[in-house]
Parts: C-alpha cells; structure tokens; sequence
C-alpha cells in the first residue's frame, strides 16, 4: 500500500489540507499526518486542538519553540525543521510527502524530504508574493517537488517556466475554495453567540501580517491601519492574529491597545475554520494582506482592501481593491467598498481560483500515479 505523509505547520495550510487529509484517509492510501510549526505554539492559539477537533490523528510532531525576532532566530528554526523532518520520515517511511505553501518551516521540511530522496506533491505553486521573503522559499519548493498541483493555469505555466516537466503539473484549483464549499457556514446570530460580540451594522475583517522584505515597517503599517479605523464608531472590527513572522509582535501590541479601549473591536489568536468562514460571509469586507483576502474572500463576494506589497504579483478579483499604506487612502477605500457602483461590481465578481473540487481532483490524479516511477532527479528544458 501507497504510504503518503502531509506535513501542516500552521492553522492556515491545515485549514487548506483538511479536506484532502479527510479524503486520504477514506482513500485506498496509508496516509499520515506531521504536525508542526505554530501548531504547538500557546501564543498562537495551540492550533494542534483544531486537528484533533476535525477528527484527524496527529501521527508525528515536530515540536519547536516558535518566537524568533531576527534572521539568525529563524535559521536556527529552519534547521530544526530539517532534521525534525528528517528524524520523522525515517520513522514513517513514506512513498510520498505532501506539502502547501511557502512557509521557511515548510521549506526545512521539503529539503528534508529531498535530502532522504522522498518525491514531493506541492500545493500551491507558481504563485508570486512581491512584498515577502517567501516568495523564493515558495519557488525553491516547487524545485524540489515532483508533482505539481497549482490554483490557476498561469499558475501552471510558471512552474513549467521553472523548469518542471508540463506533465507532472496539474491545474487544480484554489484550496480555500475547495474548503468553504465543504464547510458548514454558522449563521451571525450563532456566531454572536459562540464569539460573545454584537455584530453593528457595519462589520470588517482586519488579517494584518508584516511585509518581510520591508523590515522595520510593521509598526508603521498598523498605525496607518488603526488610524484609519479608530473613527467608525458604527462598525464592529474582528482582528485575527499575524503569522508566526519577525516583527509581528509590534502588530500584536497595536492590535491589543486598541481593542482595550474600543468595545466595538475584538482580537482572536485563532478562530478555527468554521468560525473563520462564518466571519469572511458576515462581514462587510477584510482589511490587510492576507492571502485569503485573494483566494477565498470572492468566493463570498466581498470587498478585499489589499494594503502594501505582501500580495504583489498574485492574480486578483474585481472585489480587490488594492491600496497604500496610509490612513487617509485607507479610510477613502473603505468609503469606496460600501459605495452602490462597487456593491454592483462585486455582485458579478469570479474568483481566479476556481469553484471548488479541488482536494477530490488531487486524491484522483494521485491514484493514477506510479510512485515507483516518480524521478528525485528531473528538469524539463522549454
């Protein structure tokens, strides 16, 4: 029997696998799952529980403590990341490792693989992120993977353009997509409930991370941010937590001064899926730059306010409006976004990432994959 690892090192790429992980498990594979990351981290919300909530075995962990505030800090993390993963798939022995992304954790885990001559399936590739230093890690991925299961067909011809064989690559979709249309949405009134708040009649996501490759900008970018925010008085604001990234903290510190002296804002280290995707089709619009602002929050036809650079250089809907980091261009956008031309807009909007299926079309194309015929060494000229 096909042995298949996925390794998940945060709630974000878990929430992404845990459809494809679910139909795994249900399939003819021995599958397993390597848990790893900020998964164990309390200051990020002990993610782990959420695994464990969705009914899915945590079969290795690769514990570290997470808070590196510097560069050397977090090569210091990548390299326990490599032989934390090299001590687990000695121990697993799989045919196949799974991977998401373009996180440095995941990258530790793909030269890992590599390095013990396990073939790589990459999620997620061919994408770009202009503003983030993981945007080589991303590529770096895609050069050690064998297969390929990319969100978009430029998608597809960006990591052939990288030197993959054409057939090795497959178009997909997005997950997030496929992760909504599977997930049971909560209605506001039971959200208000279960959160403890009271939606007012307006509402924003605000998922702010740092621009990595902008170093000394995080404290900048929050107060523009709050700035901008701190005169709705008829809005209900929802933070979630940055990701597990050098100078984040600066972000968390802002994020917590506001919400202690305004009772319409509310901070959660993390949400979990279903409370995640209720909040996305309640609010009106998110604010930042999260990636899910681009892949997931069109699917429910709502306002983007992408800020900065983060997200540079990824395929965008209608619903996106990109915008600097300043608080007067901020506030005009959120003027924008409830304006009868944009709600108009929107309402017609599609989402470049596809309409779902995607977990179902990875699990198909790998049951007709011949693990022993998958090459470690492979380049594909044009």
């Amino acid at each position: 029997m096909t042995k298949i690892s996925v390794i998940t090192s945060t709630r974000a790429d878990f929430g992404l696998l845990k459809n494809l992980i679910l139909a795994l498990k249900k399939s003819n594979f021995d599958s397993s799952v390597i848990a790893s990351g900020t998964h164990f981290s309390k200051k990020y919300g002990t993610t782990a529980n959420e695994i464990k909530q969705s009914k899915i075995k945590i079969d290795a962990k690769i514990i570290q403590k997470i808070g590196a505030t510097n560069s050397v800090g977090v090569s210091k993390l990548m390299s326990n990341f490599i032989s934390g993963t090299a001590k687990v798939l000695a121990k697993l022995k799989p045919d196949l490792v799974i991977l998401l992304g373009d996180r440095y954790e995941i990258l530790g885990s793909a030269i890992a693989a590599h390095l013990s001559r396990i073939p790589i399936a990459h999620i997620h590739g061919g994408e770009l992120t202009n503003g983030v230093i993981d945007d080589a890690f991303r590529h770096a991925i895609t050069k050690m993977s064998q297969i390929h299961f990319v969100s978009n067909e430029i998608y597809r011809r960006r990591v052939i353009q990288l030197g993959e064989n054409p057939k090795s690559v497959f178009t997909v979709g997005g997950m997030g997509v496929d992760s909504i249309i599977n997930t049971d949405i909560l209605s506001k009134k039971k959200m208000e409930k279960k959160l403890k708040i009271k939606f007012q009649k307006k509402s924003l996501l605000i998922n702010l991370h740092p621009e990595t490759l902008n170093q000394g900008f995080a404290k900048y970018q929050i107060t523009a941010v709050l700035d901008a925010l701190k005169e709705l008085t008829d809005t209900t604001f929802i933070f979630t937590m940055p990701g597990a990234e050098i100078e984040n903290n600066f972000i968390i510190n802002e994020i917590e001064k506001f919400v202690k002296i305004n009772v319409n804002a509310f901070y959660f280290k993390s949400l979990g899926q279903i409370n995640y995707f209720s909040i996305l089709k309640i609010v009106d619009a998110m604010i930042g730059n999260s990636s899910s602002g681009l892949l997931e929050m069109p699917t429910f036809k709502k306002a983007t306010i992408n800020l900065g650079n983060r997200q540079e250089g990824r395929l965008k809907s209608l619903s996106v409006l990109d915008v600097k980091i300043k608080s007067k261009e901020i506030s005009k956008a959120i003027k924008t976004i409830y304006t009868k031309s944009f709600q108009k807009k929107i309402k017609s909007c599609k989402n470049p990432y596809g309409v779902g299926g995607a977990s179902l079309k990875i699990l198909q194309i790998l049951k007709k994959k011949k693990f022993k015929d998958i090459l470690i060494k492979k380049f594909y000229d044009l």
